[in-house]
């Protein structure tokens, strides 16, 4: 522990990196294990010796830990790489993390905070719908009267949102974690009296500035629906941009891992591990260059292994079918004959610069345009076999290794379905053209593959739609109830091959089009507004009450 705390110290100080530190974590892990049983037979030894006036002598913790915290990914959420770096962090600094896992409902994080008598409750999650949940959290802790901290961590939590949506919900201390190098210093305030009121005070009036800051954005005028759907695009429809595909209908695919294996994004793996910048430049920072090889030199290790026996299986669809455009829907013909509708979202910002208000629906022909265009989908994972491999790691106390697994899973999702692009562009006949991987990365080519839950489509639910029409579960990928993939390193989306076509982030929304697009669902526009949430231009009647 002693070793352990200078770890952490440099940590701190940033003249370690986070790999160092979990690395470091293993060491600690496997030498404690090899001593257990040791002290173990130590208490044993001291329980025995019961002294008829003094009664039983008991050994005492040799921990002497600094608090206890219970943390989750909360429910509905299966992604838990960043949690377990930040359990890890905190375990290296002598803190007792009691880590209760993925997709935990409220009720069992709480319960657990109270039994085991924890110092602070964390919860961790990915996607969209993970905000409410944790919303949902600090009201019951709220109603339960618990006073402990709350922590606020994950991909898509933000100082802004936990300003805004959580902290009003819980009348104790609510701390955003951007990343592992806060918490340590975060929880050591938050278990001193005094530098709890301190931290609690700044923390207060920060997020009270963050809320003006929203109130006021809340505030910029957004044009009407109408008029940002006349404001649209103007496209020109060739029936030459817009080849038939080389088939109708689903493909399924199993590649071997070492095929992607070229096509991984390294800039996003070590931004994973919180070293933050480009590959291959990394490599040769005079600060991080380092760490970063050693890094890089584990994971090449560790896929070598991978793909010598086969450890994790990429499996994927991808299809083609008739599409048109009907305002802001696109609508997809199958072979029975019946017709998938996917309602799109459109920008509503009033823009300066007289840009025109962008929906994926412009990037597909209107029925009107007297031209046939398709659209392409798929779903695909590099998971299958990863959750096994970690936990193997896990139980051998090698978070190292186990981190990295998952980790490299998510990389290998996202060159899968890079590869898996290129090959939809070849089958749809409009791109003969070899990229090399930095082309493909920087994605040279034409076509786009937004993802449900992403800035220009951000409505995770129409992935229930998109897995009905591959079929996707045939291939080993499902969904949770809040619409988050399993296995978590998966990837799915639409292909949209118009020339044009490019990425946007649809921004804020205002009512006027969350009462239209609850109406093309079939859905009451309260619901549509729970969904999303984190996009709309206004409070809903719910919040302002």
């Amino acid at each position: 522990m002693d070793g352990m705390r200078v770890v952490g110290d440099l940590f701190g100080s940033g003249q370690m990196f986070l790999p160092q530190v979990v690395k470091s974590a293993r060491a600690m892990k496997k030498a404690v294990a090899y001593l257990e049983p040791f002290m173990e037979r130590e208490k044993e030894e001291l329980r025995a010796l019961v002294s008829v006036n003094r009664g039983p002598v008991v050994a005492e913790d040799p921990h002497g830990y600094h608090g206890r915290i219970v943390m989750a990914t909360v429910k509905g959420d299966v992604h838990d790489i960043g949690k377990n770096i930040v359990g890890v962090v905190l375990g290296c600094n002598n803190y007792d993390v009691i880590d209760l896992g993925v997709m935990v409902p409220a009720d069992h994080i709480l319960d657990t905070a109270i039994e085991q008598k924890c110092d602070a409750v964390g919860l961790s999650g990915l996607i969209t719908p993970s905000l409410e949940e944790m919303v949902h959290v600090a009201k019951e802790m709220e109603r339960r009267g618990m006073t402990l901290p709350l922590l606020i961590g994950g991909a898509t939590t933000s100082r802004q949102h936990t300003a805004v949506k959580i902290a009003p919900a819980f009348s104790r201390p609510v701390v955003h974690v951007l990343d592992a190098s806060r918490v340590v210093n975060i929880m050591s305030d938050l278990m001193d009296s005094s530098r709890r009121e301190e931290l609690d005070a700044q923390n207060r009036q920060d997020q009270e500035r963050l809320r003006e800051e929203h109130a006021n954005r809340m505030n910029r005028p957004l044009l009407p629906y109408d008029k940002a759907l006349a404001n649209r695009p103007i496209l020109e429809w060739r029936q030459a941009d817009l080849p038939a595909p080389s088939f109708l209908g689903t493909r399924e695919m199993e590649v071997p891992v070492g095929v992607l294996r070229p096509l991984i994004d390294w800039t996003f793996f070590f931004t994973a591990w919180e070293m933050k910048g480009r590959y291959p430049q990394i490599l040769d920072d005079p600060k991080r260059g380092a760490a970063a090889r050693d890094l890089f030199d584990s994971a090449n290790e560790l896929l070598d292994d991978i793909v010598g026996r086969d450890l994790l299986q990429a499996r994927g669809v991808f299809g083609f079918w008739p599409a048109r455009a009907e305002d802001d829907d696109v609508v997809v013909g199958t072979a029975s004959g019946s017709e998938v509708r996917f309602p799109m979202l459109r920008q509503q910002a009033a823009f300066d610069d007289g840009r025109p208000n962008r929906s994926l629906a412009d990037f597909v022909a209107p029925a009107d345009a007297g031209v046939r265009d398709h659209i392409g989908a798929f779903a695909v994972t590099a998971g299958i076999g990863a959750e096994e491999l970690a936990r193997g790691f896990e139980d051998d106390n090698d978070d190292y290794r186990s981190i990295m697994v998952k980790a490299l899973a998510d990389r290998l999702a996202e060159a899968f379905a890079e590869h898996l692009h290129r090959e939809a562009r070849r089958a749809w006949g409009y791109e003969e053209q070899e990229w090399t991987p930095e082309e493909m990365t920087a994605e040279r080519y034409r076509g786009i593959r937004p993802a449900f839950g992403y800035p220009a489509c951000p409505d995770h639910r129409e992935k229930g739609r998109l897995f009905d029409l591959l079929a996707a579960e045939r291939v080993g990928i499902y969904l949770t109830e809040t619409f988050a993939m399993t296995p978590p390193a998966s990837v799915s989306g639409l292909y949209l091959a118009h020339p044009q076509a490019r990425y946007f982030a649809v921004g804020r929304i205002g009512r006027d089009q969350v009462e239209d697009y609850a109406k093309r669902r079939g859905e009451q526009p309260e619901e549509t507004e729970r969904w999303l949430r984190p996009n709309l231009g206004y409070e809903p009647v719910e919040d302002a009450t």
